[in-house]
C-alpha cells in the first residue's frame, strides 16, 4: 500500500531539548490514520513540521511522494486540509462570511464551499455568527475550512477537545465517511478510545519517540491486556494459580496478567479441573496509557 505521508529519521530539538526523535512515520493513502500520545509527546510538533510551519533539525518529510520544505510547500499544500489547535474563523462574522474569506484567499469555486458545508452537515448554521457557535460547530467549520480545497489528506490535530460525547460521535462519523470518499485523514488524540473506532492505522508517540505503528490488531498483540476471570472460589483459585503466575483477587474477581488467549484456555481448564466454576472470561480494557505502561514497561509517560 502507498504512503501518502512518510518521514524518515524526522527529528526537532530546541537547543538542548529533544521535542521529536528520530520519527519514521509512515501514513497508508485512503485510511484514518490515528496519532496518539500523551500532551506534550510530540504530536503537534511532528504535525506542524509536516505541514512545513516548523523547520525539523533533521530527517525529511515526504507529502504524496515529494519533499516538503520551505520551497515546495506552497504547491504541495494544494492537495493538504488542516485543523491545527484551535479553530479558526473570525467570531464577529458568520460562518457563511468566513468561507466567503476562505473562498477568496483560495481562489475556489462556490460549489467547492457548497461540497465542505455538506460534508460537515452545518448547512442550518452558516447565518450565525462565529462567536455564538457551540464548541463543536467551530470544529465543524474549521474541518469545513480545510476540506474546501477538496484535498487528498487531511490533518487534524485534536479535533474533539472540549467536545461532549455526542460531539465526539458526530466528528468520529465525519472522519469514517472521509475516508470511505477516499480522503486520507491523520488525526491526533491523546485518548485512545476516541480514536479506536475510527482509525484504521495507529501511531503511538511517547517522549518524542514513535513506541508502536500498525493496525489496532497489531497493537493489542503487542500489548496483552490482564485476563479477568469471575468464578466461584476466588481465593482457592489464587493459591493455586499463584506458584506459577502474579494472580491478584480485587472484588471477587481474578486478576492474570501477561497471558496470551492460549494461556487463558489453560487457566481455565485448570479451574474446572480443580472443581472450581468459571462464570465469566474477559480481557480487561485498555486505556491509552496501559498501552504506554505495557509498552514501556512503565517507562513511556
Amino acid at each position: 500500500m502507498s504512503c501518502i505521508v512518510a518521514t524518515d529519521h524526522l527529528t526537532k530539538k530546541y537547543g538542548a531539548r529533544t521535542v521529536v526523535e528520530d520519527l519514521n512515520l509512515r501514513v497508508p493513502e485512503g485510511c484514518v490514520y490515528g496519532f496518539l500520545g500523551p500532551n506534550g509527546s510530540g504530536k503537534s510538533t511532528t504535525m506542524k513540521m509536516l505541514l512545513s510551519l516548523v523547520r525539523p533539525s533533521e530527517g525529511e518529510v515526504r507529502i504524496m511522494g515529494r519533499p516538503m520544505t520551505r520551497a515546495t510547500r506552497r504547491q504541495q499544500l494544494g492537495s493538504i486540509g488542516s485543523l491545527i489547535e484551535a479553530p479558526p474563523g473570525y467570531a464577529h462574522l458568520t460562518g457563511r462570511e468566513n468561507l466567503r474569506i476562505v473562498a477568496r484567499l483560495l481562489d475556489l469555486h462556490d460549489k467547492q464551499i457548497e461540497f465542505a458545508v455538506q460534508t460537515v452537515r452545518m448547512q442550518g448554521q452558516l447565518d450565525k455568527k462565529v462567536r455564538d457557535y457551540s464548541l463543536g460547530m467551530k470544529q465543524r467549520l474549521g474541518i469545513a475550512m480545510a476540506l474546501a480545497r477538496q484535498p487528498r489528506l487531511l490533518i487534524l490535530d485534536e479535533p474533539t477537545n472540549g467536545l461532549d460525547p455526542a460531539g465526539i460521535e458526530e466528528i468520529r462519523d465525519l472522519l469514517r465517511r472521509l475516508a470511505d470518499d477516499g480522503v486520507t485523514v491523520l488525526v491526533s488524540s491523546h485518548l485512545l478510545g476516541e480514536i479506536d473506532k475510527t482509525a484504521t492505522m495507529l501511531g503511538i508517540l511517547s517522549g518524542g519517540r514513535m513506541i508502536f505503528q500498525g493496525t489496532r490488531d497489531e497493537l493489542s498483540t503487542a500489548s496483552t491486556p490482564d485476563v479477568l476471570i469471575e468464578c466461584s472460589d476466588p481465593r482457592r483459585a489464587q493459591a493455586l494459580l499463584k506458584p506459577g503466575l502474579d494472580v491478584t483477587v480485587a472484588d471477587g474477581i481474578l486478576r492474570v496478567p501477561g497471558l496470551k488467549n492460549q494461556g487463558a484456555a489453560g487457566v481455565v481448564a485448570a479451574l474446572v479441573g480443580e472443581r472450581i466454576g468459571v462464570y465469566g472470561v474477559r480481557r480487561d480494557e485498555q486505556t491509552l496509557e496501559d498501552v504506554f505502561l505495557s509498552l514501556t514497561e512503565g517507562g513511556g509517560l
